[in-house]
């Protein structure tokens, strides 16, 4: 994550603010949101400055209108990379508050239900005033930078991707990470596994994975869970089933199992391994 590190001279002034996301629809690699602020004077100087929609922009603009942007002193900007594994509904959150920045006004970039978001958020930052809208990024100067700062840091995360795999067939060739990709579906067609998946690139829980496991073996994944009913603590057999990638059944209870210690694995109980979070 990027993004100013300590107040800026101007950020006492009202400020505003565009965030928008990269990646939304590809199956591979990592899920961008990028946020751009400025001084609400600064609102005229920042249309000027050939800010776009950066799906509009080739590669080679975008970079260089990334880097004029990171070396401009009236302009504040943040990112938040989420890696394929832990993609989820986040959100920049408080950062550019949390620096001191007063933000007056907020341009939302939405594919869903324009009022809804506003609503939501102007429920949780009252003093802000929440312009959600489709296209956004194509409307509003403040939200196109946004869509480059995502963009380029997408981009570059992709392009310098390491793979935590080290099989020898590994490829780097796969093309846009779209589903609709011919040499996206090529890759990922190379690169499945019929018992352990995707490589970690791969967002596997997306719709558009399941296709290719048609053929995917079910595993049967034995376990020793201590029942707590039981006043002598004997074991108990428990399976817990893989299907294609993904575990099947009370996902709640599996985790609370293995987050407890009850229900491991003896290979990973004589190992002393544990589930962690966090590193």
């Amino acid at each position: 994550m990027e993004a100013e590190s300590v107040l800026p001279k101007w950020g006492s002034e009202p400020c505003i603010m565009g965030i928008d996301e990269a990646g939304r629809g590809p199956v591979l690699g990592p899920m961008v949101y990028g946020c751009l602020y400025c001084p609400l004077s600064y609102e005229n100087t920042l249309a000027s400055l050939d800010f776009a929609d950066s799906k509009t922009l080739k590669e080679e603009k975008r970079e260089e209108l990334f880097e004029n942007l990171k070396a401009d002193e009236s302009i504040g900007w943040a990112v938040d990379v989420i890696d394929p594994r832990e993609l989820s509904a986040k959100m920049l959150k408080k950062r550019a508050l949390n620096t001191g920045v007063l933000l007056t006004e907020v341009y939302v970039d939405t594919v869903g239900d324009p009022e809804k978001y506003r609503t939501k958020l102007s429920d949780i930052f009252p003093s802000i005033k929440f312009v959600v809208a489709k296209k956004a990024d194509s409307l509003y100067p403040v939200v196109s930078g946004a869509s480059i700062v995502a963009k380029v840091t997408r981009d570059r995360a992709l392009r310098n991707w390491v793979f935590d795999e080290s099989t020898e067939n590994m490829q780097r060739n796969f093309g846009s990470g779209y589903p609709g990709d011919p040499q996206t579906k090529v890759w990922l067609e190379h690169h499945k596994h019929t018992v352990f998946g995707f490589p970690t690139l791969v967002r596997f829980s997306w719709g558009t994975c399941n296709s290719y496991f048609k053929d995917g073996i079910e595993v049967l994944w034995e376990a020793d869970a201590t029942d707590e009913d039981d006043s002598s603590v004997k074991t108990r057999k428990k399976q817990l089933k893989l299907s294609s990638v993904g575990f099947t059944g009370m996902k709640r209870s599996s985790e609370e199992i293995e987050s407890s210690g009850k229900g491991r694995c003896k290979f990973f109980q004589a190992r002393k391994l544990e589930q962690l979070s966090k590193f």
